[in-house]
């Protein structure tokens, strides 16, 4: 049975009768009497500029003599009295459909890349966005492509491996999850894998509908931390992906930002790049505890002195610290493509001020920070210790971002400073001239970042 109302007689009357059709209706008729008052203004400020004009003006374009006191007292002020009531009635339009819309307007689709490099606390801030419920956050999902595809470094291959990394990480902020199959070993089942790397690190992946019923016989390798989930339904995760109003993923896989362009440039992504940098001396110490096996030949040297550094070893390190600082100069630089679009952080500022830096990144996504995200920071940053594992999130970051300095070898801290001076400059890393130097806690090695670093 169609209802029908009577025309009301006042603003309250009309409310009444729209809030008893329904939303698209409320929101066709906003649109259409925005539309009309839109028009009206223009009309109105028209012919109000024109009334603004001095009498002589009027006077000498109609010929006749003006009257202030009708322009003053009449006319201009009857079209200010309309021109407000216009204003007022859009306001209350635009209020109610915002009301009866449901939360309001939960703005423009953003994606987030937070691009790092080992052992520079990436997980950590990677957190600051996983835990705002409106973000879809994916932890290294490109490690699976570094797993599956070899490439020697320098020259054309790592050029190719920049493409292939770039090509599938524009999939997978577009929520195209399906290109990781192709990469997953051993290649998933009808959508479903037990092995997507630390699925536990990505909320979205461990909550409903993405969490299955824990499937029997089956070995998750990755499994979520807080809940029992079945093999991971990658269609399951592709819809939450698409029902989440943004897209954030962490990857230490990605140096080159020029790569980057042509996904800064894709209309269908409003792309937001964070740079996270660490003093390359803090990395190094940090990646000889995560990584021994690796570093075998550093702990020798440092320790025993006998066999000598390699080469090898000590160009890897400055080729690691180049790539770092030319992406930051070329972010640094605001180039048309990516003004606005590019942020460098140092992991020593987030520890610090943990909550301020995220407000500060948040900002500049142009994303709500939430209390829960806000709760998080609060309960992970003042811990009285380290986590246990060298994977933790959960610090004193404030007490803990220089621990380095008391546990690095100072030859060691050397072969850093020389090999990574440039990039150590342009991030405001202090040079340490001598052991007591590098042990002193007085001596901040740590200069005050810039401004110029947000863009």
């Amino acid at each position: 049975m169609e209802i029908r109302c009577a025309l009301p007689q006042d603003f309250r009357e009309l409310l009444h009768c729209l809030k008893m059709r329904s939303k698209y209706a409320i929101l066709l008729f906003f649109v259409i009497g925005l539309f009309i008052i839109e028009k009206e203004n223009n009309f109105i400020s028209r012919v109000s500029d024109k009334l603004k004009q001095s009498p002589q003006a009027l006077s000498e374009a109609n010929g006749t003599e003006a009257s202030p006191a009708l322009a003053e007292n009449g006319s201009l002020a009857s079209l200010r009295e309309l021109d407000a009531a216009f204003s007022q009635l859009r306001s209350r339009l635009r209020n109610v459909t915002l009301q009866l819309a449901g939360d309001g307007d939960p703005g423009p689709r953003r994606h987030v890349l937070l691009m790092a490099t080992t052992r520079t606390g990436s997980s950590f801030v990677g957190e600051f966005f996983n835990q705002q419920g409106s973000i879809f956050y994916l932890f290294e999902p490109l490690w699976h492509i570094e797993r599956t595809v070899t490439f020697e470094p320098g020259g054309a291959n790592a050029v190719g491996s920049a493409l292939v990394y770039r090509d599938v990480l524009k999939q997978l902020l577009l929520c195209d999850l399906y290109i990781l199959e192709s990469f997953i070993s051993p290649a998933p089942e009808g959508h479903l894998t037990p092995f997507m790397f630390r699925r536990g690190s990505s909320r979205s992946l461990c909550e409903e509908p993405v969490c299955t019923p824990n499937a029997k016989k089956i070995f998750e390798k990755y499994h979520c931390k807080n809940r029992r989930c079945g093999p991971l339904n990658i269609t399951l995760a592709a819809e939450a992906c698409r029902h989440k109003q943004h897209v954030a993923l962490k990857t230490v896989r990605i140096r080159q930002l020029e790569f980057l362009q042509p996904l800064v440039e894709d209309p269908r992504l409003d792309l937001r790049i964070i740079q996270l940098v660490r003093d390359p001396r803090a990395v190094l110490a940090s990646r000889i505890v995560a990584f021994s096996g690796k570093y075998e030949t550093w702990k020798k040297w440092a320790s025993e002195g006998e066999a000598p550094l390699q080469e090898e070893e000590v160009q890897r390190l400055r080729g690691n610290c180049e790539s770092i600082r030319l992406s930051a100069e070329l972010g640094l630089r605001r180039p048309d493509w990516l003004r606005g679009r590019y942020m460098l952080v140092r992991y020593e500022d987030v520890a610090q001020a943990p909550l301020q830096k995220a407000e500060e990144m948040y900002r500049f996504a142009g994303l709500p920070l939430t209390a829960q995200v806000e709760e998080w920071i609060s309960k992970n940053t003042q811990a009285p210790r380290d986590g246990s594992g060298v994977y933790s999130t959960r610090k004193n970051s404030s007490e803990q971002f220089e621990k380095w300095r008391f546990s690095i070898p100072f030859k060691l801290a050397q072969v850093v400073q020389d090999a990574c001076a440039p990039a150590m400059r342009l991030f405001g890393y202090k040079l340490a001239s001598s052991p007591a130097a590098l042990a002193n806690r007085s001596f901040s090695l740590l200069e005050e970042a810039q401004p110029s670093w947000v863009t």
